[in-house]
């Protein structure tokens, strides 16, 4: 069984793990692939460094976990 993507997860580990997370990360505003806080942020930390609210953040870690 895979390990379920969490928010307080570093977005290194994310991109390093879901393939498609990228894209996702980017669709829903987040730069995150080139960004060069990525490997000292959380999905949480960076989602609201974007000024994204707990739901917004809670639907970003669900498409990520359906495209695991």
């Amino acid at each position: 069984m895979k390990k379920k993507i969490i928010k307080e997860m570093m977005i290194t580990e994310v991109l390093e793990k879901n393939d498609k997370a990228g894209e996702i990360l980017f669709m829903m505003g987040l730069g995150c692939v080139g960004c060069s806080m990525a490997g000292n942020e959380t999905i949480e930390q960076g989602c609201m460094a974007h000024g994204m609210d707990e739901i917004d953040i809670d639907l970003l870690i669900k498409k990520l976990n359906e495209t695991d």
